[in-house]
């Protein structure tokens, strides 16, 4: 991705947890107003890159840099607060708290802004239906619509979402798809991981692919879905198949 207008930059990064060595020198560049698909296969390292990008496990060589800024060392606070925002894979919702308790404990000023409200509630209708619902008893849909009004209901430069598409059905995911290209018209830069290539094709912009550790590959999204063999090679699978 060289030449691009990067919002962030991962350059030579390794991650350990614990003994075991995850990451083997990540470089990857995000290009800012776009959304970067990175992809790979079960075990590559994708939610490992996520969680070093949010100092929620340390980088131990490399460097991350930010909007111009060297973040490599800044807490996972510190991150959050130069405009960093992150869905997990597990949601990260209270389960004995309410819709709008998760949204309050989310916002800042310990009440969300009431435009900003209205327009997550135009992103996620259903969102008015659940908002007094504890979240423990919401869908799996519903949840992942929460946690992502959750990661947005303050504004971010940086929008990271791992796999938010996990055990849904179609038409919840094409409600996704919906509310992530409404999020893309705002300008936000997001990075995605997600094992559904369908919706990686529909609202992907660029990818990065990773496997054992290290991107592989990286370039449009367009030329990867138009190349099914490049996508054998890199994915383990066709068009239409399921990642090996």
């Amino acid at each position: 991705m060289a030449g691009t207008d990067a919002l962030l930059s991962l350059s030579d990064v390794h991650t350990y947890i614990g003994r075991y060595h995850i990451l083997h020198g990540v470089n990857l560049e995000i290009p800012r107003g776009e959304l970067t698909m990175l992809l790979g296969r079960n075990g590559a390292g994708k939610t490992t890159t996520m969680r070093t990008i949010m100092k929620l496990w340390p980088v131990r060589e490399g460097r991350i840099v930010f909007a111009g800024e060297d973040v490599t060392r800044l807490s996972t606070p510190e991150i959050a607060r130069r405009g960093i925002a992150y869905v997990p894979e597990n949601m990260g919702i209270f389960g004995t708290l309410s819709a709008e308790e998760n949204m309050v404990l989310a916002a800042r000023a310990g009440e969300p802004n009431a435009k900003r409200l209205e327009w997550i509630y135009d992103l996620f209708p259903a969102l008015r239906k659940f908002w007094r619902w504890p979240a423990g008893q919401l869908s799996g849909g519903q949840r992942q619509m929460l946690a992502i009004a959750r990661a947005i209901i303050e504004p971010a430069d940086l929008l990271l979402i791992d796999e938010p598409t996990k055990g849904l059905a179609p038409t919840i995911i094409d409600a996704l798809a919906n509310a992530i290209d409404a999020l893309k018209e705002t300008g936000v830069t997001i990075l995605m991981v997600e094992q559904n290539f369908a919706l990686a094709e529909r609202v992907g912009d660029r990818v990065a692919v990773m496997d054992d550790g290290k991107i592989t590959h990286t370039g449009t999204m367009a030329a990867l879905s138009a190349d099914t063999a490049l996508q054998c090679r890199l994915l383990g699978f066709d068009v239409g198949g399921d990642a090996a």
